[in-house]
């Protein structure tokens, strides 16, 4: 038994046995060539899974670029706030303070009380929007916390050096306000 459409059309004359033929063979055709694209059909399907996955990957990695990228605009924001909001005027002093930068030698002409401040690490050099801008320690631990690129220096308090008993310049103190 046939098709009852083919049936039918071969009965009212539309269609002859030939083209009946014709097309139950390339019907067959189709389904055998889908009978042996079944293992192909495996393999796109695993080829689709692992792009999918690599995808989700990607797009994790995107996403966790973006939001590092957020909080660095983020940091710098607050940077920015806390400078503008503390920052302690240079002035117009008379005594060059250098400082190296970047590894370069930069230099803030700053009053003598100013000077012993930043010397003494009550007082922080901090580059905000390509000046450099004088803020107390207190901030500069803020700033340190945040972005420690924004902080050029900060003279903390050293640490105590062990001193050994044969050393020959033990006696000689280096200070810590220097000019250069």
């Amino acid at each position: 038994m046939g098709n009852a459409l083919q049936d039918q059309l071969l009965k009212s004359g539309l269609v002859n046995d030939k083209q009946l033929k014709k097309a139950q063979k390339e019907k067959r055709k189709e389904s055998q060539q889908g009978a042996g694209k079944s293992g192909a059909g495996a393999e796109d399907r695993q080829r689709a899974r692992q792009q999918a996955t690599e995808k989700v990957q990607r797009d994790r990695e995107l996403n966790r670029l973006r939001t590092e990228v957020s909080e660095q605009k983020a940091a710098a924001a607050q940077v920015k706030q806390l400078v503008e909001a503390h920052r302690v005027p240079i002035g117009e002093g008379e005594v060059p303070y250098k400082f190296a930068d970047e590894g370069k030698v930069k230099t803030l002409h700053v009053t003598e009380s100013v000077r012993q401040q930043i010397a003494h690490g009550r007082l922080a050099i901090v580059r905000s929007d390509g000046r450099y801008e004088l803020v107390p320690s207190a901030v500069a631990e803020k700033i340190q916390a945040r972005s420690a690129a924004h902080l050029i220096l900060w003279n903390q308090s050293p640490l105590p050096v062990t001193e050994s008993a044969d050393d020959e310049y033990a006696a000689y103190v280096v200070p810590d306000d220097l000019i250069w």
